[in-house]
């Protein structure tokens, strides 16, 4: 993939862009190895190296007139990121939209030196079909009137726009995002289709940023899960549901358990019978249960699973475990403490091209 901005030194995100594609698989199948120590590695995924991202994290920079979308740079200017050819087109062509609302409403983007000003940052996805959620990051609601006001012709010039939400972010700290959430729409929800499966994203939801190899994950652990036949089912870390729901058959119980109120709103919307969803801290949650289920699915954040969990489920009597990791790292250090836990079948998946970031699953059997 080319980029201007790399190469110009605007944004080096990318740390790997003039890496070969060929060669960043390899380094990341390399490093996944020598940390899980599988027997069986099944070919890396690896989708589009451009265009892919279904998110666009965007900080808000320059003025109401002439807003930037992208990042800020050392003295905190904003540098103008909407061509990045991570995005999808359609989210490339919508960021241009909405910088035209961001000048039809007058919203003055939030300044980090003079800590004036209230639009922090603009958070865009796209769904599989095309549709699209906004979650603008403000300071405060003092603009909210005159949002509302304009939110008509920004629905009218982006008539794929579905949901669209205020998130509040009061604080000067460099935190992407509060916990108020005002959506301004009749929808709240976006759905994200893929493959057969019916996800919903509400504006405080997880989804993976790569729709591909999102799609990927989700068959992998399906494959798994069909091939053993487990009666009852954790999913843990669950999100928006997305392994939970991809693993449903009749006859089996699976439960899901996300900290994320609106993540357990959206995946119960969408739950056939059988899978149910539970907001509250996963491992908490498992410690407090009578009996362990057959099968555990965890997908932490890059921290990973920590003693507690690793501890009881080496002590538990789950004769299987799905671990989703984006840290090999700390999958390794959750593996140490699980040894009756081994490691059966592993997968890279490139859920992030041109970082030396990755996700790796791994099926563990007692």
């Amino acid at each position: 993939m080319e980029c201007h901005h790399f190469d110009a030194f605007r944004c080096r995100s990318c740390s790997l862009l003039e890496v070969p594609r060929a060669r960043q698989l390899s380094d990341k199948e390399a490093h996944a190895r020598s940390l899980v120590p599988a027997p069986t590695w099944l070919p890396t995924i690896a989708g589009p190296d451009a265009g892919f991202r279904n998110k666009a994290k965007m900080a808000v920079g320059g003025t109401a007139a002439s807003p930037t979308l992208g990042i800020l740079d050392r003295e905190h200017h904003g540098v103008d990121l909407r061509d990045c050819g991570l995005h999808s087109p359609g989210l490339s062509s919508a960021l241009s939209v909405v910088a035209a609302f961001i000048t039809q409403a007058d919203l003055a983007p939030y300044d980090v030196t003079t800590r004036s000003g209230e639009l922090k940052h603009v958070l865009l996805t796209e769904s599989p079909d095309g549709e699209l959620m906004l979650r603008l990051v403000v300071r405060s609601t003092s603009d909210e009137a005159r949002i509302r006001k304009h939110l008509p012709w920004l629905l009218s010039s982006l008539p794929s726009l579905r949901v669209v939400s205020l998130n509040v972010q009061p604080s000067h700290a460099a935190v992407l995002e509060g916990e108020r959430e005002i959506v301004l729409t009749p929808s709240a929800a976006l759905p994200m289709r893929l493959e057969g499966l019916d996800l919903a994203l509400r504006p405080q939801g997880f989804f993976q940023t790569n729709t591909f190899v999102a799609a990927a994950l989700y068959a992998q652990a399906r494959a798994w899960v069909s091939a053993l036949e487990p009666a009852t089912v954790w999913d843990l870390y669950c999100g928006v549901g997305g392994f939970a729901l991809s693993c449903t058959a009749n006859g089996r119980s699976i439960t899901g358990v996300e900290l994320s109120v609106e993540a357990v709103a959206a995946a119960s919307a969408t739950a056939p019978p059988g899978v149910s969803f539970v907001a509250g801290d996963a491992t908490e949650w498992a410690l407090a249960q009578p009996c362990s289920p057959d099968l555990v699915i965890v997908n932490p954040p890059r921290r990973g699973i920590g003693p507690a969990l690793s501890d009881w489920l080496e002590a538990s009597d789950t004769s299987h475990v799905i671990y989703s990791s984006c840290n090999a790292a700390t999958l390794a250090d959750d593996l140490a403490r699980m040894p009756s836990l081994r490691p059966v079948e592993a997968r890279v998946l490139d859920m992030f091209p041109h970082t030396t970031h990755y996700e790796v699953i791994v099926l563990l059997a007692r």
